[in-house]
């Protein structure tokens, strides 16, 4: 199905990510950072990417705002996927270029339904 870069920090969330959208079909490309997203999503060009916020380096809201504004990489839809769970979290991430947003932790279901939704 898809190709979905997973900007993700954690191991473990990852792992969980990583087993979801691949049991749903879509294949997983990881960065731990906003630094590694960058790089992999222009060498790469996934079709969505699930942007943690809270990262070493470069945070999420910086990542995403670099992605959107590249002509690389503006055409690949972005959902922010955290901890952060306030109005105005939600409301920077749009300002950033984010097309989504989930607050962890995230079921199974609702990871692949937000990563199918943005995909049609």
């Amino acid at each position: 199905m898809a190709r979905v870069l997973v900007v993700e920090d954690s191991p473990s969330t990852l792992a969980a990510f990583r087993k979801a959208l691949e049991n749903a079909g879509h294949s997983v490309i990881a960065a731990a950072d906003g630094n590694e997203a960058i790089g992999k999503a222009r060498a790469d060009q996934p079709d969505v990417i699930l942007m943690d916020i809270v990262m070493p380096e470069m945070n999420g809201f910086q990542a995403t705002r670099r992605l959107t504004s590249d002509a690389e990489t503006s055409h690949i839809p972005v959902v922010m996927v955290t901890t952060k769970d306030q109005e105005t979290d939600r409301m920077w991430g749009k300002r950033q270029g984010a097309v989504g947003y989930l607050t962890k932790p995230v079921t199974d279901k609702d990871l692949v339904r937000e990563v199918e939704r943005v995909l049609t």
